[in-house]
């Protein structure tokens, strides 16, 4: 009796052991799918809001770069068409050499070599994209496909640069061929280190098998875009002295993609999503080639009409030295890959660069160009919606204020568009998702995102889908990886602390914004206000939409009167040295808009030498700062300019003066930059 009862006693404990240890268990993992969710929406929101102020400024800076097109870049189309022929590759040359029409072996070739991170010459790249846009002419907006051809088509959504999951995605289903059809869904470019690969691959395949492989357009297939997310600028590192002519081909190329795939007449494939204006009858009379940056205004031949009109009446330009149509091909910007007449070489009576970059010069276009006739306008819009919307669970249309462009269409919007065309589901992409696809609206969108540890290593999956005759979608997913499948400690703490240090960063470049607000609720300067209170300041002035009371101990310390030290969320981290006549005010302000400085001046500096002249600084700065409203005198400017050229030859290295504006963490007590 005794033996039983003292197994029933051990036992009881055993129980209760187990109960507490699951219980212990379970609170863990729900601290860290707290922490995995917050640290998502930080990296989504953060993104997101940087898209929302390239938007804002997105025809500020394509204006910048017609206007100095027309004046520094004299090469008519058919000379920057033909160039490549004149282009002499060197026997020591030992990548793959493409002889065109393009071959199997030719594909091959290029995969193998970019395996071995080999770079296919700069000749050949040229004539790839040259031979790619006169075939993307042909094209129609919507490509109509059937599965009775091939027993599946594969279709894949963003790659943003990540070769290595284009690679392994080739590995896993198969070559392009004509048993084994491709979609590639948009935003090959951006983000990623090998974007000028994947678009060399997905081309090559698209000349190789044109009724086989297919590529919509996605938002950052736009030469704005690419400024401020990092593909120009790779361009031009690897093919400096044929990157430019690169870029002004791929602008074109670019502009000419299909907008949308259509299977079996029931299945839509955008990169985006839609609005409750879009109508698929509409957007395939669009002339798609004349919208080279859907999210800037001025862009059609018209609008370069208009502004040719002006220039004359302002005497830019010299009326009787050159036609009235040759005024207006070098004067006016070249607002879409359409407008392509010839320009004669630049004559002294034309405005310089810097003549150009004056503010008075810019205002003068900007306020006298009239609205666009409401066809253009109603063909950009539709562009813009299926390239930049995102699906939402409530019902409605809205703008998508957090993106900046497009709008949040719900499942009623799905629901009419399907049947309005006889359709069954809507395939998209542009949305990064931890499993590589979702399904929402009902099982009427599908999300697909082929670009695996997007935002860190271990971030997310990629995927890809495939449909069949029966249209019944499946789904394959995988990571980029040794082993993130399941991640350890550290690389849980490592993809944390790089949110948090990414969202410290965004509170220093908002510091002053933010001290003005904490302290209209703290008004006996105590250095403290509530959370409720620290949470409405923050809020109000990133708009991230995050939670912040769960964030906050990450962020800011407490008081032993239980309210927010709002000052202590700028204790980990500083400015770097800043230049001598920079005030802590504008050097914050300088950080805040370096990446929008930096674009500015990647449109002035055409070479990518790294250097602009003094003038052109200036200019810059003068012309960012009255557009954006952000008061700085004259003489800090010019200051700031003169102590920035440290070898006094009129010529100042732009990625030192941007080093000087960033932020350091003092500490970094963890490998994820915070106590454990």
């Amino acid at each position: 009796m005794g033996y039983h009862l003292h197994s029933l006693c051990v036992l009881n404990i055993a129980i209760k052991a187990a109960i507490l240890i699951q219980r212990w268990y379970r609170r863990y993992v729900a601290r860290l799918e707290m922490r995995r969710r917050y640290t998502w929406n930080i990296f989504q929101s953060i993104e997101y809001a940087g898209e929302q102020d390239q938007l804002q400024l997105s025809s500020f800076f394509n204006l910048i770069s017609h206007l100095l097109d027309s004046v520094v870049d004299p090469l008519t189309e058919e000379v920057r068409q033909l160039k490549y022929e004149q282009i002499v590759v060197p026997e020591s040359y030992c990548g793959p050499r493409l002889s065109f029409p393009l071959s199997v072996t030719d594909t091959n070739a290029l995969l193998s070599a970019f395996k071995e991170e080999q770079t296919l010459h700069g000749k050949y790249v040229l004539q790839l994209l040259y031979e790619t846009k006169k075939f993307l002419k042909q094209m129609p907006n919507i490509i109509y496909l059937s599965t009775s051809y091939a027993k599946e088509i594969t279709i894949c959504g963003d790659l943003h640069g990540r070769l290595d999951d284009l690679l392994l995605i080739f590995y896993k289903n198969g070559l392009p061929s004509a048993e084994n059809p491709y979609i590639f869904n948009g935003d090959f470019v951006d983000r990623g280190k090998k974007s000028t690969e994947i678009i060399i691959i997905l081309f090559a395949f698209l000349l190789l098998y044109p009724d086989h492989m297919h590529l919509n357009r996605g938002n950052h297939e736009d030469h704005i875009m690419n400024l401020r997310y990092g593909f120009t600028r790779e361009v031009m590192q690897k093919y400096k002295t044929h990157g430019r002519e690169m870029l002004q081909l791929l602008q074109d190329v670019f502009s000419l993609l299909p907008l949308a795939t259509v299977i079996d007449n029931k299945v839509l494939i955008v990169h985006g999503g839609i609005s409750d204006k879009i109508d698929l009858d509409f957007l395939s009379t669009v002339e798609r080639s004349r919208l080279d940056s859907p999210c800037s205004s001025g862009r059609t031949s018209r609008a370069s009409r208009r502004r040719k009109k002006h220039i004359t009446k302002q005497g830019s330009c010299s009326s009787s030295s050159s036609s009235s149509s040759s005024s207006s091909s070098v004067c006016s910007p070249r607002v879409s890959s359409r407008n392509t007449s010839r320009r004669p070489p630049p004559s002294p009576s034309l405005p310089s660069p810097t003549d150009v970059l004056q503010v008075p010069f810019l205002d003068s276009f900007v306020s006298l160009e009239p609205p666009e006739p409401p066809r253009d306008e109603l063909e950009r819009q539709q562009v813009v919606d299926i390239l930049w919307s995102d699906p939402k669970n409530q019902s409605g249309c809205s703008p998508n204020s957090f993106r900046g462009g497009g709008c949040y269409f719900g499942p009623d919007v799905t629901q009419a568009l399907l049947q309005k065309h006889g359709l069954c589901l809507l395939i998209r992409s542009h949305e990064c998702k931890q499993e590589g696809y979702e399904l929402c609206h009902n099982g009427q969108v599908i999300t697909i995102f082929s670009a695996s540890n997007y935002y860190e290593e271990g971030s997310n999956r990629g995927a890809y889908v495939k449909l069949g005759p029966e249209l019944v979608p499946r789904f394959f997913q995988y990571q980029v990886s040794r082993s993130t499948r399941k991640l350890t400690l550290h690389q849980r703490y490592s993809t944390e602390g790089s949110a948090l240090r990414a969202l410290k960063e965004k509170l220093y470049g908002h510091r002053s914004d933010l001290m003005a607000a904490f302290q209209q609720y703290d008004i006996d300067n105590t250095g403290r206000i509530s959370t409720s209170e620290w949470t409405q300041v923050v809020e109000s002035v990133l708009r991230l939409d995050l939670p912040w009371r769960t964030l906050r101990p990450r962020l800011a310390r407490l008081g032993a009167d239980g309210n927010v030290e709002y000052e202590s969320c700028f204790e980990d981290i500083s400015p770097g040295e800043p230049i001598p006549p920079v005030t802590p005010n504008l050097a914050e302000t300088l950080y805040r808009y370096r990446t929008d400085l930096e674009i500015i001046f990647n449109i002035i500096d055409k070479d990518h030498s790294g250097q602009i002249s003094i003038e052109e600084f200036r200019q810059t700065w003068k012309l960012f700062s009255s557009h954006l409203g952000v008061a700085v005198n004259d003489q800090t400017i010019d200051d700031m300019a003169r102590s920035i050229d440290f070898n006094k030859d009129g010529s100042i290295d732009f990625n030192e003066f941007l080093e000087a504006f960033r932020v350091v963490h003092k500490l970094d007590e963890c490998p994820g930059g915070f106590k454990l």
